[in-house]
């Protein structure tokens, strides 16, 4: 009997040895990001970005949590406007804040998490015309502690909140787009 426990023991100390060698050989910083093109003007798109109250037109977690609590402080748009939600689990509690601006192309964020996990990332929105209206890329980086990337390894955070980025832009180009 003492050598079957034995047996499992050793078996399953080689597998989450595998798994934390596996973790710890993936990048320390993650960077997650999409790109779509929107049938708009930089301003107009522009405009949704820097006014966070703007965002419950499009964003996808306000969509996944419409009785979140929503506050906001400092300036109503722009550097210094701070959105801090408390939701369901879905969208967790965090805020994020608007830390650096160039008007018509650029916005960057930072984004603190509380709940479900506790983190800091950084979010950036560029603006770049193009011939059929403007290209929009969403990038979020942040580090990757060794815990995260061994969920990762299960649950590939890439895809999760690449879909999020993905469906967050189909519906920016749906509130920026002019009407017709």
């Amino acid at each position: 009997m003492l050598d079957v426990l034995w047996s499992l023991f050793l078996i399953a100390a080689s597998v989450i040895a595998t798994v934390l060698l596996i973790a710890w050989r993936r990048p320390e910083r993650m960077h997650i990001e999409r790109r779509a093109v929107i049938p708009a003007a930089p301003e107009a798109i522009f405009a949704h970005l820097v006014d966070l109250k703007a965002w419950d037109s499009w964003s996808p977690w306000a969509k996944r949590d419409p009785k979140a609590l929503n506050t906001y402080r400092g300036p109503a748009a722009g550097v210094g406007a701070v959105h801090r939600w408390e939701g369901n689990n879905d969208v967790g509690t965090g805020e994020l804040e608007i830390v650096e601006v160039v008007p018509g192309s650029r916005v960057v964020m930072d984004l603190r998490f509380e709940k479900p996990f506790v983190g800091t990332n950084r979010a950036e929105f560029t603006l770049i015309p193009v011939a059929t209206g403007t290209e929009v890329r969403w990038i979020m980086t942040g580090p990757a502690p060794l815990m995260s990337r061994v969920m990762d390894l299960a649950m590939n955070m890439d895809t999760m909140i690449g879909r999020d980025f993905e469906a967050g832009l189909a519906a920016l180009g749906q509130v920026s787009a002019p009407t017709k």
